[in-house]
């Protein structure tokens, strides 16, 4: 017997030791990142609009932490995305539409790739909108989609099927995440990226929005007003690059008439409560798995959005309805609600999502955690500006770029360097009166251009080769 003891021991030792690394993992959260496409910062609830319905993101705003000066650095999706992917500045990592692929030198060190190495079981359904070949090794679960724009009807949102029946695609991306989460290993914590096409619009169809059944009620007898800065004097203000630009294209196709507003607003409206609906389903879940007290869920949405004023559409620019977006962290672990005013930028997605995991972001990434809020801290209250761009060069959108602060914000066209727009933001939130040409104001113009020129050539000094 004797002799037998210290195999005994060792045995015990190594027992306790793969169970004390099975508890460690357990421990660690499981984290959901849920991002919606072409929601911007009002189209919610909690966020102050009393029309629109989306109890479940409300119940998150309540419950955690509410972003109220929330942004993204580029308005469109592609680079929006690869910022959240990557935690850098577009003009840093390069991607945007009409590009041959993200390099790999970024997507070797994104959040996903990040969170396997610390033992994260991964996973991806969705709108990815970043061209990159190896995704299936960025997750260890993934199924890219999008609308399947070969359709110029409802098919192009109706085209995924759940047991031989067609299904809208934010029903198919929430039924994808729930068979994730049922299935999940239960040695390891979870990270599960969910992306809904919803609300985008479906740009090849005459009718631009689509939802189910489920939601057709919804809004039925409500007048939505019309947008801020809907009369024509804001459209005649703007460069005739920006006239004749595919945000005003958009407009006829949504918002050229009052019936046409109402339609398209309701339907975008709809298409918003359909995803709230299915975020309740997956917390449920959550509930039912036993896993809601250890399960951080990041939301927000991708990119702003134009509701007619201007008499524009899309997003792309550099006023707030194209930065501007909804974003909330629920930590279930550190329960107390807070209402943040620091900004809070796309790029800090990923060094967030690394905190919460317990692991180091990599020293390239530009943005901020944004963790130490739900323990009370201000992470991001030193932040005082950011750059913002859209640098896609095509000849349908201009490309822009600016520098807001928590004051001002400068921008201008980059073919188009002699048009420069300046707005005293604490004074003119909505951005109606241009000062860039008003004697008084050329000194802030100038600094605010110096401003803006050093910080972005701080970024593109910061490109990996």
């Amino acid at each position: 017997m004797k002799n037998n003891l210290p195999s005994q021991k060792l045995l015990f030792c190594l027992l306790f030791l793969l169970s004390s690394t099975a508890f460690a993992q357990q421990k660690k959260p499981n984290i959901l990142f849920i991002l919606t496409d072409d929601q911007r910062w009002d189209a919610l609830g909690y966020a102050g609009n009393d029309i629109i319905q989306t109890p479940e993101m409300d119940k998150l705003a309540e419950q955690g932490i509410y972003f109220e000066n929330a942004f993204v650095t580029t308005p469109i999706c592609a680079a929006s995305r690869a910022s959240i992917l990557t935690g850098l500045y577009e003009r840093t990592h390069g991607y945007t539409f009409g590009q041959d692929q993200l390099l790999e030198t970024y997507a070797a060190e994104s959040y996903p790739l990040q969170l396997k190495k610390a033992g994260y079981h991964t996973g991806f359904f969705g709108k990815f909108g970043i061209k990159y070949p190896e995704l299936s090794a960025l997750f260890d679960e993934v199924d890219s989609y999008d609308r399947d724009v070969s359709y110029p009807d409802r098919r192009g949102y109706f085209y995924k099927t759940i047991d031989g029946d067609s299904v809208h695609l934010t029903e198919y991306t929430s039924y994808q995440a729930q068979e994730f989460i049922k299935n999940a290993p239960t040695d390891h914590p979870f990270s599960l990226s969910l992306s809904f096409s919803a609300p985008h619009a479906h740009d090849p169809a005459k009718d631009q929005f689509f939802w189910t059944d489920a939601v057709d009620d919804l809004y039925q007898d409500v007048k939505i007003p019309g947008p801020i800065l809907g009369q024509k004097k804001y459209f005649d203000a703007q460069p005739e690059y920006v006239k004749t630009s595919e945000s005003r294209t958009r407009w006829f196709w949504r918002y050229d008439t009052p019936e046409h507003y109402q339609q398209s607003m309701k339907g975008y409206y709809r298409m918003i409560s359909e995803v709230d609906m299915q975020i309740g389903k997956i917390r449920a879940l959550l509930e039912e798995k036993g896993i809601a007290d250890n399960t951080v869920i990041i939301f927000m949405g991708d990119n702003g959005y134009f509701y007619g004023e201007r008499q524009l559409a899309g997003k792309w620019l550099m006023y707030d309805n194209s930065l501007r977006v909804p974003m909330i962290i629920y930590d279930p672990r550190n329960p107390g609600h807070r209402d943040i005013s620091d900004f809070a930028l796309n790029i800090d997605i990923a060094p967030t999502i690394l905190e919460f995991a317990g692991v180091s972001a990599p020293d390239l990434w530009q943005g901020e955690s944004l963790a130490g809020y739900v323990k009370g801290e201000n992470p991001a209250i030193a932040r005082k500006e950011f750059v913002a761009e859209h640098l896609w060069k095509v000849k349908i959108i201009p490309a822009s770029e600016g520098f807001r602060t928590e004051d001002w914000k400068y921008f201008r066209y980059q073919e188009d360097l002699a048009h420069e727009e300046l707005y005293y933001l604490k004074k003119d939130p909505l951005e109606k009166k241009n000062l860039a040409y008003k004697k008084k104001y050329q000194d802030i113009l100038s600094e605010m251009r110096d401003r803006f020129e050093k910080k972005a050539a701080e970024l593109v000094g910061d490109k990996v080769d």
